[in-house]
């Protein structure tokens, strides 16, 4: 008898650890064993898309972690949304596009941290502002102290994969920083938790 919940976490675990093959194949036996749960497809989907652009896949698998929670139907129309538009469905990138704010669209490849900190007065939290850009937008950090202040607003608002992402490509600019160590201790304590819910 299988353990679905065992497996999921398993699974996920390998996804953060950037283990996509791995990862992949659990997903896939989630998916042949539990058909009717439509969540496993996507997961697998984002290992997919990890074989092409990494970033993407772990913005794309921390966004649906957050929002299947409210509403798993509308997060996977949401993720087909994207995918769909990156696989080159102009009209869907075009909506897509027109739903971030114009400070956004205005500078898509990088937001300065301290336009990206205006952006988050305006739109009234960290997490909004972050799902406005996350797909489209760099964040352009310039100091350390920036650099720590978003990684920990990351850890704080859930985004947790893409905080180790953002961990991982600082870590040799930073390395062996009490602040890293501290930001790293973190995450692992936070996906302890969530993994023992």
């Amino acid at each position: 008898m299988i353990n679905e919940n065992r497996l999921l976490n398993e699974a996920n675990s390998l996804f953060v650890q950037k283990k996509f093959d791995e990862a992949l194949f659990l997903y896939s036996q989630l998916s042949s064993n539990f058909p009717q749960n439509k969540e496993y497809k996507v997961y697998a989907l984002f290992c997919d898309i990890a074989t092409e652009d990494v970033q993407k896949a772990m913005s794309l698998f921390d966004y649906f972690s957050i929002i299947k929670d409210e509403n798993l139907d509308e997060a996977i129309k949401y993720v087909e949304d994207v995918i769909n538009a990156y696989d080159g469905d102009i009209d869907k990138m075009m909506e897509i596009l027109k739903d971030l704010s114009t400070s956004t669209v205005e500078s898509l490849d990088a937001i300065r941290y301290d336009d990206f900190k205006k952006l988050i007065e305006s739109r009234g939290s960290f997490r909004i502002a972050f799902e406005d850009i996350m797909f489209s937008t760099k964040v352009a950090i310039e100091n350390k102290d920036d650099f720590f202040d978003f990684v920990t607003k990351l850890i704080d608002n859930d985004f947790n994969t893409t905080a180790y992402s953002y961990l991982d490509g600082f870590n040799e600019y930073f390395s062996y920083d009490k602040e890293i160590e501290k930001l790293y201790k973190k995450l692992e304590e936070k996906n302890l938790a969530t993994n023992h819910k």
